[in-house]
């Protein structure tokens, strides 16, 4: 009697080479090989992991003093992560000493407030927020913009960007922070950037360059396309839905294309 292997293979296989994504996992019967759920657990477990991480501020802190950066440790009205999570609208605004902190600075208005947060992923921002931002000053510094400290905020979320650039009277902010982990990436940096920063700016007044890390959009292409939408944002006076991402990006042929293949 012939033998049949337990696991139906699929013929995708080989794509599997090309993405991260869970295709062509095979099948047994009418479910999903032992290797193929075992992994899913895994990576659910890792997205869980990566939420309720504490960010390390202390070693993030050093790191970017070790580059002469000027920074400061801020919190957001959120006390604690299970609050972080419930509230929201507590991870928006700052709580009141680190309000406080950033009136009493002595110093004058800046072109680019740079935000590091935490968001939903620690792990992403302890992994790549350090290179990112270093890629960002580079560039500031190369276009004679002005940067303000740095600001490292802990259960922090994207529109907390708004009132730090608005107390530190910004042109400008970016903010670097954890995404949502998915089930193949619990490390994903996301980067928002807003011109004319202040409190009650709406999501359609920012843009959005996401999944930064190694396997998804290097820094160096990342860093290229936020410097493309700054530059339009102080010709234009505008940043969001209205100021989309044409920045020409070199292909492997040594000529270039826009990067939004939507535009091509």
């Amino acid at each position: 009697m012939p033998s049949h292997p337990p696991t139906t293979p699929n013929p995708w296989q080989h794509l599997r080479q090309l993405t991260p994504a869970r295709i062509a996992l095979g099948r047994a019967g009418t479910s999903l090989p032992t290797r193929a759920q075992l992994d899913f657990q895994f990576a659910h477990a890792q997205a869980r992991d990566a939420v309720h991480l504490p960010l390390d501020s202390e070693a993030l802190l050093h790191a970017l003093q070790q580059h002469e950066l000027d920074c400061l440790r801020l919190h957001s009205a959120a006390a604690d992560r299970q609050l972080y999570l419930q509230r929201p609208d507590l991870g928006r605004r700052l709580d009141e000493p680190s309000a406080a902190r950033l009136d009493e600075l002595d110093q004058p208005a800046c072109d680019l407030a740079l935000v590091i947060a935490d968001g939903l992923s620690a792990l992403a921002v302890q992994r790549h927020a350090l290179p990112m931002a270093l890629k960002i000053v580079e560039h500031c510094r190369s276009e004679g913009w002005s940067l303000g400290p740095i600001s490292l905020v802990e259960q922090g979320r994207v529109a907390i960007a708004d009132e730090i650039g608005q107390r530190l009277e910004a042109r400008m902010t970016v903010i670097l922070l954890g995404e949502r982990p998915g089930l193949s990436s619990p490390d994903s940096l996301g980067l928002y950037f807003t011109w004319a920063p202040q409190v009650g700016r709406h999501d359609a007044q920012r843009n959005c360059i996401s999944n930064i890390r190694p396997e998804g959009l290097a820094y160096n292409l990342a860093a290229h396309r936020l410097l493309y939408l700054m530059r339009e944002a102080c010709r234009r006076q505008l940043s969001g839905v209205q100021l989309k991402d044409e920045a020409e990006v070199p292909t492997l042929d040594g000529t270039s294309r826009a990067g939004n293949f939507l535009l091509g």
